[in-house]
This record gives C-alpha cells, structure tokens and sequence, in this order.
C-alpha cells in the first residue's frame, strides 16, 4: 500500500490504474474466498444442522478422491500398493474438507459428531474382528486345519468327490470361521491333490469361491457384511439361518453344472504326515465356540453388544494361554534337555495370535468406513438411496447390490445400505444381506476369497477361468433370489 500511496501523490494517472487493479484483485480474492470457504446459495441447502454439500465442490473433490484410493484398491494385485493405504488418506481427507466447509459455515461441532458415529461403529467392528482373527490364527498355529487339509488328502477320494467334500466343506465351515480362511485351507488341498490338473484345480477354486461365499451369507460370523447387519441390529441371529436354503441354492447349482467338467479318475497319492495338530487344538476350537455363544447371549438375552462377548471371550484364550505355557515351563523343568519354544508342544504366547491379525485388513476396513461415512454426511448417500429404493424399488435395488459387490468390494456397499437406512420390510433387508455376500462369487475379483485364491494357485485360477462360468454362477445368484422371495417374502 505504501507503493500504491507513493505512486498516487506522483501520478493521478498511475493513481486510477491502480485502483482499478486494486479493485479486481480485491473482487478475485472474493470470489475465490467465496468457493473456497464460504457455501454459496446454490451448494448450500441446509437442513436443520446438515448441509447439503452435494453440489459444492467439497461434495465432488470429496466423490473424486474416493473415486481415486478405490482405483488403487482394486489394482493392488498390480501395483502392490496395501489396500488399507489409499483408503486410511482418502478418509483423512475428506473429513478435513468437509470440516472445512462447515468450520465456515458457523457449525464447528457438527463433524466432530459425524465422525464420533463412524467411529463407534468401526470400534465394535474392529474390536469383533480381532478377536475372531486372534482365535482363528491360534487355530492355525496349533495345526487344526492342517490336520484336516492331510485327513483329506490321505483318504485318496476321486476328483468328484473331492471337488464335492471342499466346496460342502467352505460352505459349512465358512459361516464359523471367515470366508477368506476357508477358502485358502480348502485350496491348500486342491493343490496338494491336483498337480498336474490345472482344469481341476481351476473348477474346484471357483467351486471353494461360491460355496465359502454362499456359506458365509447365513451366518453373522460368515461375511464382514453379515457382521454389521447383525451388530447393527437389523437383523436378529437366528434370522440369518431363514437364508440357510437361498444360500444352499446359490451354491449347489453352479457346482451340479460344473462337476460335468472335471477330470474322472482320482490323483496319485500324496505323502502326508500322520499327526501334525499341537496338543490344545480342540480345546480351541470349543473356545471359539464358547465365544460365538457368549457373544450371541449377551446379545440376545442381556441386550448387549455382540462385541463385549468376544472380548469375554477373547478372556477364555488368554487363560487357556495361560494353562498352557505353565505346562510348558513344566515340560522344561523336568526334561533334560528342554525342548526349544518352536518344538515344545505346549508353547502358546495369545499376544503372538493377536500381532498376526490381518491389520491391513483392519485398516482397510477404517478407511472405507470412514470414507464412505463421509460421503454421507455430504448427502450422496441420501440421492443414492432416493433413487435406488425409491424409484427403483427394493427389490431392483438389493439385486443391484449384490451385482456391484462382485465389482466393488461387498463391504463399502453394504455399510452405505446401512448409512442409507432405507424405509423396507424385514425380507428385504435379508435379500439384501443374501446378495451382498454372494454377489461376489460373480467374479473372482469380487471377493476377498477369489483374490486370494488367484495368489494361491496362480496360473492355474485366473480371472478368466473364474469368468468362463460366471453365466452359471449367475443362474445360481438368481435362483438363490427366487428361493429366499418364495419362502421368506
């Protein structure tokens, strides 16, 4: 301003150029102030406390960064990028953007309470999830599934009967375990049988994909997707099993169709070892199930969180945990020469099982709540479900659920039903939860078990392989829908 006065009492002419200047650049510096901090009229519909920010530019930078960490989810096979990265940024950053919009707008305390809700809700995930990986890693480590992969192999069945046995099995285990656990123990013994039968293998992956998937939709324990309907309270336990039968059907129809493809014979016998579960692997097992019925009695009959009985829970291991390493201190005192820790069968460290969680897989898990948790609070989520499930109707709309799931993963798409809330009947809340988790088994990409399996047996399950029998799968997805709208619509 000093150069500008100094400019003025020299040159009358210099004077009005540079209040015109002055003026332009004040008048940009307010518009620039005005899209950048300030809502305009047009992206500023404010609804009691909310702001309807989905024709700001906070609502499309916000769908534009979104748009970009999902990319790099879905091309983590390529790049390998962690999934749990691009996701962790993107929800840094659209929560501050949208902070920014509202810190503006006078409303300071609006996202702190936004954000405290996602939070909560990731908490009673995060806190679940842990402790069924903590149970389901020490049942690794104690050699429970590997005792079961060599009891299969050792039995020398046909490749039929093989190709039956591990898709019945991913169906049944899957609601108790993980569908991802699942999948990759039975796949352990596809390979082990199958070498040199790349089109067995390759069938009876897509097989352990749909009935792992299939398995997990009737079952709170069986899909992540599962979980939140339950924890959420829109679905009670022993509702999910109405969906025991439309999830049968996804699953045995695509596997009568393609048993007609396998190779006839059986494979040459494998050399397995006779004993390889660690003493307490049971006892695990029986844990576990004492956790799955404490959490679902805290839930049912004290009106609890599901979440406060796996931590008890997780209470049951730790002192199992306990009783174990005294008998291995004992084992050392009284040996002459003592076992190392990684021969001593009874060394157990419960700390170890939780270190090895799937944290990326956590993560991942945080991002996508919170990301999509912001993309809602912008408001998208209240177009979306507006014409989706008002427009379009429920039905249409559960279906397209489960058809998105198998490109998007079923996790971000289920907990933007659940944001959305729609106003529909009990039956479609389990169509939607029925597709959502098996919708995925359409590609091999739509699934955390299909992507792991690709890893698994490289070469041998590709995508393409995987989307050769998709029609099938698709008859199957179809007719699961029928079956659940016959007997529970």
């Amino acid at each position: 301003m000093s150069v500008g006065l100094a400019r003025a009492l020299h040159a009358p002419y210099n004077r009005r150029v540079s209040y015109r200047r002055e003026a332009l650049f004040n008048r940009t510096i307010a518009l620039i102030t005005g899209l950048l901090i300030t809502q305009p009229g047009w992206a500023s519909t404010e609804l009691g406390t909310s702001l309807d920010l989905t024709t700001h530019w906070v609502g499309y930078t916000a769908l534009a960064i979104f748009a970009v960490a999902y990319a790099l989810v879905i091309a983590e096979e390529y790049i390998h990028l962690r999934k749990s990265k691009p996701v962790l940024l993107a929800a840094g950053l659209i929560w501050v953007i949208i902070a920014l919009a509202y810190n503006s707008d006078g409303l300071p305390h609006e996202v702190e309470s936004g954000i405290r809700h996602n939070f909560l809700e990731y908490g009673e995930l995060f806190f679940f999830l842990l402790v069924a990986m903590t149970y389901i890693n020490a049942m690794v480590e104690r050699g429970v599934f590997d005792e079961l992969r060599n009891w299969l192999i050792r039995k020398g069945f046909s490749y039929r009967s093989l190709f039956w046995l591990t898709g019945i099995l991913a169906f049944f285990i899957s609601p108790i375990a993980d569908n991802l656990t699942t999948a990759l123990i039975m796949c352990a013994v596809v390979l082990a049988v199958g070498e040199g039968q790349p089109k067995f293998v390759a069938i009876a992956c897509i097989n352990i994909v749909v009935g792992a998937n299939a398995g997990g939709a009737f079952s709170p324990f069986g899909d992540i997707t599962t979980l939140m309907v339950w924890q959420k309270g829109v679905v009670d336990f022993w509702e999910f099993f109405a969906l025991f039968v439309p999830s049968a059907v996804n699953f045995v129809i695509p596997a009568f169709i393609m048993q007609f493809a396998l190779p006839s014979g059986q494979p040459e016998a494998v050399d397995v070892e006779e004993k390889v579960m660690k003493y307490g692997g049971l006892t695990i097992v029986g844990l576990f199930l004492a956790t799955i019925v404490t959490a679902v009695s805290f839930h049912n009959f004290l009106h609890i969180p599901p979440v406060f009985g796996m931590m008890t829970g997780l209470a049951y291991l730790k002192f199992y945990g306990f009783y174990l390493n005294r008998k291995s201190i004992s084992m050392s005192f009284s040996s002459e020469n003592p076992p190392g820790a990684e021969d001593n069968p009874f060394s157990f460290d419960v700390f170890d099982k939780i270190a090895n969680a799937e944290w990326d897989t956590l993560f991942f898990f945080y991002g996508v709540i919170l990301a999509v948790g912001g993309l809602g609070f912008i408001g998208y989520l209240g177009l979306v479900s507006e014409f989706s499930y008002g427009e379009l109707g429920p039905t249409t709309s559960n279906i397209l659920v489960g058809l998105l799931s198998a490109i998007i993963d079923n996790i971000p798409v289920m907990f933007a039903v659940l944001t959305m809330n729609p106003d529909m009947s009990h039956s479609q809340w389990l169509l939607v939860t029925l597709t959502a988790g098996v919708g995925g088994s359409l590609l091999s990409v739509g699934s955390a078990a299909g992507v792991a399996l690709m890893g698994q047996a490289r070469g041998q399950y590709t995508f393409f392989s995987h989307l050769k029998w998709t029609p099938v799968i698709a008859l199957g997805y179809g007719a699961s829908i029928w079956v659940h709208l016959w007997m529970n619509g």
